[in-house]
Protein backbone atom coordinates (compact mmCIF):
# COMPACT_ATOMS: atom_id res chain seq x y z
CA UNK A 1 0.00 0.00 0.00
CA UNK A 2 1.29 3.06 -1.52
CA UNK A 3 0.56 6.78 -0.55
CA UNK A 4 -0.61 8.86 -3.25
CA UNK A 5 2.23 11.17 -3.96
CA UNK A 6 4.48 8.02 -3.99
CA UNK A 7 2.40 6.20 -6.54
CA UNK A 8 2.22 9.02 -8.48
CA UNK A 9 5.74 9.44 -8.51
CA UNK A 10 6.44 5.81 -9.19
CA UNK A 11 4.19 5.92 -12.03
CA UNK A 12 5.71 9.31 -13.94
CA UNK A 13 9.53 8.01 -13.14
CA UNK A 14 8.13 4.82 -15.14
CA UNK A 15 6.14 7.12 -18.33
CA UNK A 16 2.70 5.71 -17.44
CA UNK A 17 -0.27 6.30 -15.70
CA UNK A 18 -2.35 6.02 -12.02
CA UNK A 19 -5.52 4.72 -12.94
CA UNK A 20 -8.05 4.56 -10.08
CA UNK A 21 -9.76 0.91 -11.19
CA UNK A 22 -12.43 0.53 -8.63
CA UNK A 23 -13.11 3.75 -6.39
CA UNK A 24 -16.19 2.33 -4.83
CA UNK A 25 -13.77 -0.17 -2.68
CA UNK A 26 -11.56 0.89 0.63
CA UNK A 27 -8.94 1.87 -0.07
CA UNK A 28 -9.56 2.74 -3.87
CA UNK A 29 -7.85 0.35 -5.96
CA UNK A 30 -5.10 2.02 -8.37
CA UNK A 31 -3.11 0.23 -11.14
CA UNK A 32 0.05 1.66 -12.49
CA UNK A 33 -0.40 1.07 -16.60
CA UNK A 34 -0.82 2.92 -19.90
CA UNK A 35 -3.81 4.24 -19.99
CA UNK A 36 -4.22 5.43 -23.49
CA UNK A 37 -3.37 1.59 -24.47
CA UNK A 38 -5.46 0.31 -22.19
CA UNK A 39 -8.98 2.68 -23.73
CA UNK A 40 -7.75 0.93 -26.91
CA UNK A 41 -7.62 -2.87 -25.69
CA UNK A 42 -11.21 -1.71 -24.11
CA UNK A 43 -12.82 -0.16 -27.55
CA UNK A 44 -11.63 -3.46 -29.75
CA UNK A 45 -13.06 -6.01 -27.09
CA UNK A 46 -16.38 -4.12 -27.21
CA UNK A 47 -16.00 -4.50 -31.18
CA UNK A 48 -15.55 -8.09 -30.76
CA UNK A 49 -17.96 -8.41 -28.53
CA UNK A 50 -20.36 -6.64 -31.50
CA UNK A 51 -18.98 -9.15 -34.57
CA UNK A 52 -20.22 -11.55 -32.90
CA UNK A 53 -23.52 -10.18 -31.80
CA UNK A 54 -26.46 -12.35 -33.76
CA UNK A 55 -28.74 -9.15 -35.15
CA UNK A 56 -32.19 -10.94 -35.33
CA UNK A 57 -34.77 -8.10 -37.53
CA UNK A 58 -38.28 -8.42 -37.56
CA UNK A 59 -39.84 -9.35 -41.28
CA UNK A 60 -43.47 -8.08 -41.46
CA UNK A 61 -46.15 -10.24 -43.68
CA UNK A 62 -49.83 -8.21 -44.47
CA UNK A 63 -52.27 -10.11 -45.13
CA UNK A 64 -55.84 -9.79 -45.52
CA UNK A 65 -59.13 -11.67 -43.65
CA UNK A 66 -59.73 -12.73 -47.81
CA UNK A 67 -56.66 -14.20 -48.97
CA UNK A 68 -56.76 -17.11 -51.03
CA UNK A 69 -55.21 -20.07 -50.72
CA UNK A 70 -52.38 -19.85 -53.43
CA UNK A 71 -51.17 -16.06 -52.19
CA UNK A 72 -51.49 -17.13 -48.74
CA UNK A 73 -49.12 -20.35 -49.76
CA UNK A 74 -46.60 -17.22 -51.23
CA UNK A 75 -46.67 -16.16 -48.09
CA UNK A 76 -46.33 -19.06 -46.23
CA UNK A 77 -43.32 -19.40 -48.37
CA UNK A 78 -41.33 -16.26 -47.55
CA UNK A 79 -42.05 -16.84 -43.23
CA UNK A 80 -40.27 -19.92 -43.57
CA UNK A 81 -37.66 -17.90 -45.40
CA UNK A 82 -37.52 -15.36 -43.04
CA UNK A 83 -37.08 -17.99 -40.15
CA UNK A 84 -34.59 -20.06 -41.46
CA UNK A 85 -32.36 -16.62 -41.54
CA UNK A 86 -33.27 -16.58 -37.77
CA UNK A 87 -35.63 -13.30 -38.59
CA UNK A 88 -38.71 -12.50 -36.41
CA UNK A 89 -41.55 -12.52 -38.54
CA UNK A 90 -44.58 -9.92 -37.46
CA UNK A 91 -48.05 -11.05 -39.25
CA UNK A 92 -50.32 -8.61 -39.67
CA UNK A 93 -53.89 -9.28 -40.72
CA UNK A 94 -55.62 -5.89 -42.14
CA UNK A 95 -59.64 -5.29 -41.49
CA UNK A 96 -61.13 -3.04 -43.88
CA UNK A 97 -64.54 -1.91 -44.31
CA UNK A 98 -67.16 -4.25 -43.46
CA UNK A 99 -64.26 -6.97 -43.06
CA UNK A 100 -64.21 -5.79 -39.59
CA UNK A 101 -66.99 -7.75 -38.06
CA UNK A 102 -64.89 -11.01 -39.54
CA UNK A 103 -62.18 -11.27 -37.14
CA UNK A 104 -62.57 -15.11 -36.75
CA UNK A 105 -61.50 -15.46 -40.47
CA UNK A 106 -58.32 -13.40 -39.53
CA UNK A 107 -57.90 -16.05 -36.43
CA UNK A 108 -58.01 -19.14 -38.69
CA UNK A 109 -55.46 -17.46 -40.81
CA UNK A 110 -53.26 -16.60 -38.33
CA UNK A 111 -54.17 -20.44 -36.85
CA UNK A 112 -53.23 -21.80 -40.16
CA UNK A 113 -49.70 -20.25 -40.18
CA UNK A 114 -48.56 -21.09 -36.73
CA UNK A 115 -49.43 -24.50 -37.62
CA UNK A 116 -48.06 -24.37 -41.01
CA UNK A 117 -44.57 -23.14 -39.19
CA UNK A 118 -44.75 -24.86 -36.45
CA UNK A 119 -41.67 -26.83 -37.16
CA UNK A 120 -39.59 -23.79 -37.43
CA UNK A 121 -41.30 -21.59 -35.43
CA UNK A 122 -42.37 -20.58 -31.90
CA UNK A 123 -45.11 -17.88 -31.46
CA UNK A 124 -43.57 -15.26 -29.53
CA UNK A 125 -47.04 -13.21 -29.47
CA UNK A 126 -50.66 -14.49 -29.13
CA UNK A 127 -52.66 -12.86 -31.81
CA UNK A 128 -54.55 -9.66 -30.52
CA UNK A 129 -56.34 -7.02 -32.02
CA UNK A 130 -55.06 -3.37 -32.62
CA UNK A 131 -57.39 -1.32 -33.92
CA UNK A 132 -58.66 -2.51 -37.47
CA UNK A 133 -55.21 -5.20 -37.72
CA UNK A 134 -54.90 -8.40 -36.03
CA UNK A 135 -50.89 -9.05 -34.84
CA UNK A 136 -48.88 -12.14 -34.30
CA UNK A 137 -45.01 -12.57 -34.02
CA UNK A 138 -43.60 -15.76 -34.61
CA UNK A 139 -39.60 -16.63 -33.65
CA UNK A 140 -37.09 -19.04 -34.90
CA UNK A 141 -37.13 -22.29 -32.99
CA UNK A 142 -33.81 -22.72 -30.91
CA UNK A 143 -31.83 -25.76 -31.99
Amino acid sequence: MLSITDAINTAEEAGLDLVEVSPGASPPVCRIMDFGRFKYQQTKKKQEAKKKQAVVQVKEIKVRPKTEDHDLNTKLRQIRGFLTKNNKVKITVRFRGREITLPEMGKDILARIATETEDIASIETRPKFEGRTMIMVLAPKKE
